[in-house]
């Protein structure tokens, strides 16, 4: 038996706007939450158009042959970054000719796998077993507004396609549920005297590793209670005089409590390192997460705000790496610090939803530019008065060595740096959870 997917309806209307241009080959991501029973899609989000393609040129028709793969899969990684924690790429849809029916297929089958890969591979953690990996390849028709649904599994390089359910749904995520906490960071990462050409991004992430583990075993206090994994998050709420439980509007407050130090029982040997330099990080971070109403587990909430925990971090530390190479910025030569900018977490509503995506503005950007970038990457009007801009201090503070400009200079531009540049053509430059991040970001280096 497929899966069935719940569909908010204006995501119908969205998608049955482009069969009104019955020449035009049109691609998009789907976004929603997995659950065991059912899954939810509440947004659809066309790939934008190269500059070459932009609506302005109304003879330009794209065709089959002109989906480009690294395009699409190079905005569901930029988009990736503006989902708050439960929220995921749930697969690709597109919008053809009858006749390209069977080539559709194929396509899609080569993208969804495509855009999984790209969304997966800069995460700290990994899907458990027991979460859905079936991922969905849309298909509808432009002349007849047939939809084809069907799922990959993403485990399965070889899977089969498998026949899916589409049903729609009138105010889906209105009253969706939504989790809140605040984390003290305070992380210090070592730069090895030994590693003569180390990536100062690859240090980072190596770090943030180590503390994303201890996130994901730290405890988790919802309103001040330890409760069970396999009990429902609404057990205890009050119910109206149907029976209904009513909905809540007040997010749930969450405590994480954090592991010290390793057990007693546990032997350890210690290790001596000799350093170069450090990173640090410190501060604190506020992110929320959502998970649907229809009776939702608190281990599946949890488990979305661990995420999100994870994802903010790491996400502002690559956007920050990625912005300094793409505006090329010189090392300063036997300078005792260089101060750097961290990017502040701005929020947009979703309209008929309670759920809101983020995006990041660094310090000289204009509210214009941030509500245009929403607009491009979204696909749809954002509104001044729907984004919210959280008021924060962050600052990169760089204490480079003395007479030793090689090594700072030494960040490879690899094939995710040349996508970032990409990104920024596509105008999704700089976009995770819904968040409020303050936090001073150090790096120490020290001279031999």
């Amino acid at each position: 038996m497929g899966r069935s997917y719940f569909v908010e309806e204006a995501v119908g209307q969205y998608l049955s706007d482009f069969s009104t241009k019955p020449k035009a080959c049109v691609t998009g991501l789907l976004i929603g939450q997995c659950s065991p029973q059912r899954d939810y899609v509440i947004l659809a989000i066309r790939t934008p158009p190269r500059e070459e393609q932009n609506e302005s040129n109304k003879n330009y028709h794209p065709k089959l042959a002109d989906i480009d793969e690294e395009w699409v899969t190079a905005h569901a990684s930029q988009l990736s970054r503006m989902l708050p924690g439960g929220l995921l790429v749930l697969g690709v849809f597109i919008v053809a000719a009858p006749e390209l029916a069977k080539d559709i297929q194929n396509a899609l089958r080569k993208l969804v796998f495509s855009v999984e890969k790209s969304v997966v591979k800069k995460r700290l953690w990994s899907f458990t077993e027991e979460e859905v990996s079936d991922r969905m390849a849309l298909h509808l028709c432009s002349a007849t507004k047939k939809i084809l649904c069907r799922t990959y599994d993403m485990q399965d390089p070889k899977s089969s396609p498998k026949p899916a359910d589409w049903k729609y749904q009138s105010g889906l995520s209105a009253f969706w549920l939504s989790l809140e906490c605040t984390i003290n960071v305070n992380i210090h990462i070592p730069l090895s005297a030994t590693s003569v050409s180390y990536e100062l991004e690859k240090n980072t992430r190596n770090g943030l590793t180590r503390w994303a583990k201890q996130i994901e075993e730290g405890v988790f206090l919802i309103n001040g209670q330890a409760k069970e994994d396999d009990t429902e998050l609404l057990e205890g709420q009050k119910k109206s005089s149907r029976g209904n439980i009513q909905h809540r509007i007040q997010p749930f407050d969450v405590k994480v409590l954090t592991q010290l130090s390793q057990s007693s029982g546990h032997r350890s040997a210690a290790m001596v390192q000799v350093c170069r330099g450090s990173i640090n990080l410190k501060g604190a971070v506020k992110c929320r997460a959502y998970i649907h109403n229809n009776k939702p587990k608190v281990k599946d909430a949890i488990q979305a705000l661990k995420r999100d925990i994870i994802n903010t971090l790491s996400d502002r530390c690559e956007i920050l790496f990625e912005d300094l190479i793409i505006n090329e910025a010189p090392a300063k030569k036997n300078s005792e610090r260089e101060f750097h900018a961290l990017p502040h977490r701005v929020f947009a509503s979703i309209a008929g939803s309670n759920v809101m995506l983020c995006d990041y503005k660094f310090g000289d950007e204009t509210a214009g530019e941030i509500q245009e970038r929403f607009s491009e990457i979204l696909d749809q009007v954002v509104h001044g008065e729907a984004i919210h801009i959280a008021e924060e201090i962050n600052t990169v503070d760089i204490n480079p060595p003395v007479d030793n400009t090689d090594d700072t200079q030494q960040i490879q531009l690899t094939k995710a740096t040349l996508l970032s540049k990409l990104q920024q053509n596509m105008g999704v430059a700089i976009a995770a959870a819904v968040a409020i991040f303050a936090v001073t970001f150090s790096f120490n280096y020290f001279s031999d």
